[in-house]
């Protein structure tokens, strides 16, 4: 059977070889206005049947797509189709298919082009935050312990189990990594992730790692699936996975260990590989922790290489859900897809746009599984990145292939360019760009060219999507501050600052648009009355 790397070069080369019949087509249908005229009318009359659901939100998911600007959704979205053997830009991904979606701006207190620690405070917490810090407001700068201690702020996810709800982390980064550690923990710089990144001047005035606040402060977490084993670990142990690899805790706690002996006598358990990870029976687990990798879990596209196996992030997802939806008074579950920002930070778009498609797999299951009207479904991204994808490339054209050379694009080092570019990153070549004459573009490593050298690829700070479904997600239209997502979770859901005013808001909306209702209806009488007089 053909891999997905496999089977995505076969397109492309069929692409090639046959361009005419299948990547510069159109189908009879699209020829015609007619196609277009009752497509649109199709979606104008999909709108106008929406009806808004006002109830309270019992469950919250927030589905993240780390680095997922709008451009990676859309590239995302022709990969799909591509992959299918379709040309590709008629696709939906499954987040495009939910109804309700606005944007949100991404920029930092003190920076235009935030950073994943800074942002996932804003739509996790409700307020902005400064450059590479997390769970703390604006009065925190980096680095700054002593006002860490007193700017925390409050998650979605921490207001949840307040309530009595259920939560659960999935992520395919590090757990300790800036968006899942934005749920738990409070940190004036993001790398404090084990003990040994924090200095000993921060240590002494009382800032903990990242690591020990998720097994310290946060006992009640009952499903966390993601990679760091070594930051949980100690120096002295070996990786069960890897002999050849150390822990990384300098103070000699095996954190892992602890927080089995803090749930002795519930149904917890401990995974770090796929097959004990199949095992779990989520009818007989409360608590669950997963740490698949000694740092971030593989790309999907790598998963085949890796001996001890790791779960796809939908089967995480799955399993998730099926944990958290046994507690009656509900749940809040993030779920990130991690590695699209560090396939875009290394300029390997495959990667990237691979990983959007697992992702996306994740919101099918979701969206399968939940009942909408009692289940707010969010899905967004952090920030977006200098990726973009053009140069008047024809109707199916491969997203990681190269532009056809067919005279509208004048090149003028006359040579051919791909259809993805980086404005910046690891592929700018001092000497002049590469010919790019007989090499696979589409090669999961290959790494795209960039008009700026970088060590690493930058974010983007433009505008991200936000995509939702349930109770309240029509609160999502129009252009919002990064901050509105919380805000809107915890509306949805009646909690924090809106466990009352939610209900009684709701009320008086109720009355003012039956109120509405009834002057018009009199309105509408009173003025047939004249027109018959």
């Amino acid at each position: 059977m053909f891999g997905a790397p496999v089977k995505f070069v076969l397109v492309v080369a069929a692409c090639w070889s046959s361009w005419a019949a299948i990547c510069y087509s159109q189908t009879d249908e699209e020829k015609r206005p007619e196609y277009w005229n009752d497509q649109a009318w199709r979606d104008i009359q999909d709108v106008l049947n929406l009806q808004p659901k006002t109830g309270v939100a019992k469950n919250l998911v927030l589905f993240l797509g780390d680095g997922m600007g709008v451009s990676t959704v859309t590239a995302g979205r022709i990969l799909k189709g591509q992959l299918a053997g379709r040309t590709g830009e008629e696709e939906l991904l499954e987040m495009d298919k939910l109804p309700y979606s606005a944007l949100v701006k991404t920029y930092n207190v003190d920076r235009q082009t935030g950073d994943s620690a800074a942002t996932a405070t804003a739509y996790l917490s409700g307020v902005k935050a400064n450059y590479e810090t997390l769970g703390v407001d604006g009065t925190v700068t980096y680095d700054d312990c002593a006002a860490s201690l007193t700017g925390k702020v409050k998650s979605v996810l921490r207001h949840a189990h307040d309530a009595g709800k259920s939560t659960g982390i999935v992520v395919t980064s590090r757990i300790t990594h800036a968006t899942p550690a934005a749920t738990y923990a409070y940190a004036a710089n993001r790398a404090w992730e084990h003990d040994g990144k924090v200095p000993t001047e921060a240590q002494s005035l009382g800032c903990t790692d990242i690591a020990l606040q998720l097994v310290e402060d946060n006992p009640y977490i009952n499903v966390i699936l993601g990679g760091g084993r070594a930051y949980f670990t100690n120096t002295n142990q070996t990786d069960p996975e890897y002999p050849d690899q150390k822990g990384f805790r300098t103070d000699g706690r095996d954190l892992i260990q602890e927080w089995t002996d803090g749930k002795a006598g519930s149904a917890a358990q401990y995974v770090w590989r796929k097959a004990e990870f199949d095992q779990v029976d989520p009818a007989e687990t409360d608590y669950l922790l997963g740490l698949f990798e000694p740092s971030h879990m593989q790309y999907s596209l790598d998963t085949e290489n890796d001996t001890a196996g790791e779960p796809t992030i939908a089967a995480m997802t799955t399993k998730a859900l099926q944990i958290l939806t046994k507690n009656p008074k509900g749940f809040f579950l993030l779920v990130e897809g991690s590695k699209i920002d560090l396939g875009h930070h290394d300029s390997k778009a495959a990667h990237a746009l691979h990983d959007v498609i697992a992702f996306d797999d994740a919101i099918a299951v979701a969206t399968g599984m939940l009942d909408l009207d009692e289940t707010l479904i969010t899905v967004t991204a952090d920030h977006s990145h200098m990726f973009g994808f053009g140069g008047y490339a024809p109707r199916g054209t491969p997203i990681l292939g190269l532009v056809p050379d067919d005279g509208e694009n004048i090149v003028l080092d006359n040579m051919r360019f791909t259809n993805i570019l980086y404005g910046n990153g690891p592929g700018f070549r001092q000497e002049g760009r590469q010919n790019l004459t007989g090499v696979n573009t589409a090669d999961k490593d290959y790494i795209q060219q960039s008009a700026v050298p970088m060590k690493w690829e930058s974010h983007g700070g433009e505008d991200v999507s936000v995509f939702a479904d349930g109770p309240m997600a029509h609160l999502f239209r129009g252009l919002h501050e990064q901050v509105y997502v919380a805000h809107v979770m915890k509306y949805a859901a009646c909690l924090g600052e809106y466990a009352e005013k939610c209900q009684t808001s709701r009320t008086a909306s109720a009355a003012d648009k039956h109120s509405w209702s009834g002057f018009t209806l009199v309105s509408t009488l009173l003025l047939i009355k004249s027109i018959i007089n």
